[in-house]
């Protein structure tokens, strides 16, 4: 399922193998929360050569439905999506006060929008995933915001093993499933829930409730403390990390798997990676640029449109302007992503980082 290739230093190459097929790490997945990212398709994922997606699985049993992944044959073919699909749990959903109605020791009481309100409990969440059918599941666990006191996240620990535990001991499907460590930004905390989620076995490991608000040294540190207590033979996943600054720092680290809304959001906004630098398209600068967004780059969007084009759409507010922004933001991060695995093949992982993070800043 998940097989070490080469490490510099704790950087690692791997190859993980899903019912759907395999990807090496690390690699950074696309968020398509509902079976469609805004104002990207199936379609657009397959051509930035993303190889793993990440949906909610909460969201989706909501609209269209598990009737309609029953009827149509899960997700894969519903959105015709052929690669990796992981679906998260729903506990992210705790931190949006709009959706979360209480936890107990059972579960999570969720808000729906457009009807009856829903128990997110383990048996819930496997009776979803089973019939949406992604390749990874997310246990279910409680997340709290940063900044919080201890004792909370002390109860939110006993509950999120609790549920964590129980979706381990229901888990009989050939989706692999992935235990998700919590802890808030205090060491103890973290590194006693690393070790209780490596106890129970699972598939793959997460460390969740980071890059929500606490400093970046703090984010770090946490990714730290709990690397040590994480089968080192099981695959590493920091759960809504998007920056590549961070993500590098991460992969310095030992980290997997990543994924975010981020680099899609900042693309639709006009905020362009490129590995010069960030650009801001919509600085009057680039009025009459007839370059391409990044001259090397090879997406759709550089290959085909100025510059001024597309700063042109961005002022509009026009959705295909806003479509093939994303679009090269998507490609920039799996191509940041295969350079580091090169890079980590090659042994010059540490050589890659520091010329790149010199670069990443805006121009």
């Amino acid at each position: 399922m998940f097989t070490l290739i080469k490490e510099d230093g704790n950087a690692r190459l791997a190859l993980l193998k899903t019912k759907s097929g395999e990807a090496e790490t690390p690699f950074f997945m696309p968020v398509a929360t509902k079976a469609v990212g805004r104002f990207v398709s199936a379609e657009d994922y397959i051509s930035v050569n993303a190889k793993a997606i990440i949906a909610n699985a909460f969201f989706l049993s909501l609209d269209p439905g598990l009737e309609t992944f029953e009827k149509i044959g899960g997700i894969h073919k519903f959105m015709n999506y052929p690669g990796i699909i992981f679906t998260d749990c729903g506990g992210f959903q705790m931190l949006r006060e709009s959706l979360l109605l209480e936890t107990t020791n059972n579960g999570i009481l969720l808000k729906n929008p457009g009807g009856k309100d829903v128990f997110m409990r383990p048996e819930k969440l496997l009776e979803i995933s089973k019939k949406i059918d992604s390749d990874v599941i997310m246990a279910l666990d409680c997340v709290l915001p940063y900044g919080r006191s201890r004792e909370e996240y002390v109860e939110a620990l006993k509950k999120s093993h609790r549920w964590t535990k129980k979706c381990k001991d229901l888990h009989t499907e050939k989706q692999l499933l992935f235990g998700i460590t919590q802890g808030g930004t205090f060491e103890d905390l973290r590194e006693s829930s690393a070790k209780a989620i490596n106890a129970m076995d699972f598939d793959g490991h997460a460390i969740g409730g980071v890059g929500i608000g606490e400093p970046t040294e703090l984010l770090y540190k946490m990714v730290e403390v709990s690397i040590p207590h994480l089968d080192k033979n099981k695959p590493r996943y920091v759960m809504g990390l998007g920056k590549p600054e961070q993500i590098i720092e991460c992969v310095e680290r030992g980290i997997d798997i990543f994924d975010s809304i981020y680099p899609q959001k900042n693309g639709r906004h006009g905020m362009l990676f490129t590995f010069q630098g960030i650009i801001d398209l919509g600085k009057g600068i680039y009025k009459f640029d007839e370059k391409p967004i990044e001259e090397s780059c090879m997406c759709f969007s550089c290959k085909t449109f100025s510059r001024a084009y597309l700063r042109y759409l961005l002022k509009k507010d026009d959705a295909v302007g806003k479509r093939y922004l994303t679009i090269h933001n998507l490609y920039f991060m799996q191509e940041f992503m295969r350079k580091i695995r090169e890079s980590i093949k090659q042994g010059r992982f540490q050589e890659f980082k520091k010329g790149f993070l010199e670069k990443h800043k805006k121009i």
